[in-house]
């Protein structure tokens, strides 16, 4: 005879993210889990936030990579409050990686933190790191069947953002074939399609970011 033994083996993860999430809370931040493949964009996008952010609200940055500080210098130099999380071999951030960094970033001096995970289209999406939503980003490079292949992150985020869009030309990439997937797995979920190099669709992502704040009335 078998025995079914269930537990929730993510139980003490979820209990950290709620701890995550109410200390940003505490400090009126909206925190987003940006989620994407390495080579996506996730950075650049980040950037391009943060300019057209300028003057209107605070950014802050957590980057998760297994190695090196490369993104977050860059993001530094733009004179962004950015923290670095290297995780070695870990294929995901964690909540208590989020927790102990948070001690890292000054939180009342900014409005909206953005942690970026480590490239990955599959462990990341299964943790609750104490963000106010998930963000989904794919390139036109990786290909159109990514929410297909990839469902869960597609379910999860409240937003997908289809990037470098001007490469389409230069591709196989076939819209039709990516959002008849997509609209296969979430039939609602908003989708912007955005470009860093022409700057096509920034404005739009930046909106959303501001839309979906906590402090969307005092911007």
């Amino acid at each position: 005879m078998k025995v079914a033994i269930k537990k929730n083996i993510l139980r003490e993860e979820d209990r950290i993210g709620a701890l995550n999430r109410e200390t940003l809370r505490a400090h009126g931040v909206t925190a987003f889990n940006l989620i994407g493949s390495p080579g996506s964009g996730k950075t650049s996008l980040i950037e391009m936030a943060y300019r057209e952010l300028a003057g209107k609200a605070a950014m802050g940055v957590i980057e998760g990579d297994l190695a090196s500080d490369k993104d977050t210098v860059r993001l530094k130099s733009l004179g962004m409050e950015a923290l670095q999380i290297n995780t070695g071999r870990g294929c995901h951030l964690s909540p208590l990686m989020v927790r102990d960094a948070l001690s890292g970033i000054p939180l009342d001096a900014i409005d909206i933190l953005i942690i970026e995970n480590v490239g990955n289209l599959v462990c990341p999406v299964s943790f609750d790191l104490g963000e106010d939503a998930k963000i989904g980003l794919v390139s036109v490079a990786e290909g159109d069947d990514k929410p297909t292949k990839y469902p869960l992150l597609f379910l999860e985020a409240e937003v997908v953002i289809l990037n470098k869009i001007d490469l389409i030309p230069h591709t196989d990439f076939n819209r039709d074939s990516f959002y008849l997937g997509l609209r296969a797995i979430n039939p609602t979920i908003p989708v912007i399609e955005t470009s860093c190099r022409t700057g096509e669709g920034v404005v739009k992502w930046v909106e959303w970011l501001m839309k979906n704040s906590i402090n969307r009335g005092e911007f």
